[in-house]
């Protein structure tokens, strides 16, 4: 199941925007759609000129999320059109600002699910800017907070982002394999790390997609145990493949009975409504289960017992901030983990949606953003 960006809020009013000729833009290509039904078709649009804190990047590849399709649907209630997705993007250093140190022309970086944030907030402080409770800004379907532009996404030529959001990829990391890193790994990285997850840490992951084929791989590299709960027989081999130690098959009581109390953690990826009570009593004292693939309510209701019996917990994580987001991307680089990946043209994006809704790609699409001049 792709990873969706459950970080989700209202839209600024766009009476507040500033009007074209009180900013400085500079004009970019891309795809966009412009209502709930439409396509994703050429585009262009405004970028901000750079600010003396911005990196300018030339976008190389841009992953395609599950959210991705949520936001262009309006499966939330929030899309902002016309809209430009895309918040898994690895790209190539243009340009800096004046006070911009860390980056230089040529530099690998890459760009994720946010671009700012409030910076003095408690969250903020201590690296948690994904929960920033004053506003953070969204790669795309959002506001700017200092000029009132609307953000747009990856699916583009270049985009201008604070140094602040920006990250280095690792040298010898494959650049199109990086790119679902930026959402699909650090949401499975960031509850990993919470928890402390490492030798001897026995982890389970439900949901075999673009994010828990990256929970598996990460589970593994951090010398822990790591299992896969399935409803379907068939994804063992793939399962296995990617570090499995064990699949469960989560509809057969005789395998659910024989992994009782056994996990501390378990990565909940599914991104859709179902019962996690099956799972419950597969947690060890003081085990966690942590929602990372689903918004909304829980349906049945959780049963409490098996949580008061165990001291056990139930947990909601989303992607890490960008100290994290750079801890995991090193720990890639050293490991050589990127995400399982089918690359396509930008001409591809609507078929490539198509096929998500099918759960028909294995386990994320990436966008080869050259062909947006083709």
């Amino acid at each position: 199941m792709p990873a969706p960006l459950i970080l989700v809020k209202s839209p600024a009013p766009t009476d507040r925007l500033l009007k074209k000729e009180d900013k400085m833009t500079m004009n970019v290509l891309g795809y966009a759609t412009h209502s709930p039904k439409d396509d994703l078709t050429p585009y262009r649009f405004d970028r901000r000129e750079a600010r003396a804190n911005d990196v300018v990047i030339e976008i190389i590849y841009c992953g395609v999320c599950h959210s991705d399709l949520h936001q262009a649907r309006n499966d939330w209630g929030n899309s902002i059109y016309p809209m430009v997705p895309g918040h898994e993007i690895i790209g190539r250093v243009i340009s800096v600002g004046p006070n911009v140190t860390r980056f230089k022309a040529g530099a690998h970086v890459g760009v994720g699910c946010m671009v700012d944030s409030c910076q003095h907030c408690a969250a903020c402080e201590q690296g948690l800017e994904q929960y920033c409770e004053v506003r953070h800004t969204l790669t795309y379907n959002d506001i700017d907070c200092h000029d009132r532009m609307p953000t747009f996404g990856g699916y583009s030529e270049k985009i201008v982002v604070s140094d602040k959001f920006v990250v280095k990829i690792p040298d010898g990391l494959d650049l199109a394999g990086a790119a679902p890193l930026l959402c699909a790994g650090i949401t499975t990285w960031s509850p990993l790390r919470h928890w402390k997850v490492g030798k001897g840490s026995k982890v389970a992951v439900i949901g075999l997609g673009g994010l828990g084929h990256m929970a598996l791989k990460l589970t593994k590299a951090l010398g822990a145990e790591a299992s896969l709960f399935t409803r379907s027989p068939g994804k063992e081999q793939d399962a296995r493949h990617l570090g499995a130690d064990r699949v469960v098959l989560s509809t057969d009581g005789g395998q659910m009975a024989a992994v009782k109390g056994r996990f501390d953690l378990i990565i909940d990826t599914v991104p859709y409504i179902h019962d996690v009570n099956p799972y419950l009593p597969t947690l060890s004292l003081n085990g966690t289960l942590v929602l990372v693939g689903y918004l909304g309510g829980l349906d049945p209701l959780l049963n409490t017992i098996p949580l008061i019996m165990g001291r056990k917990s139930v947990a909601g994580s989303v992607i890490g901030g960008i100290t994290e987001t750079q801890e995991m991307l090193d720990f890639c680089g050293e490991h050589g983990i990127t995400s399982d990946i089918e690359v396509i043209k930008i001409q591809e994006i609507n078929e490539a949606y198509e096929r998500m809704l099918k759960s028909d790609v294995k386990y994320r699409f990436v966008i080869d953003m050259a062909s947006l001049k083709g």
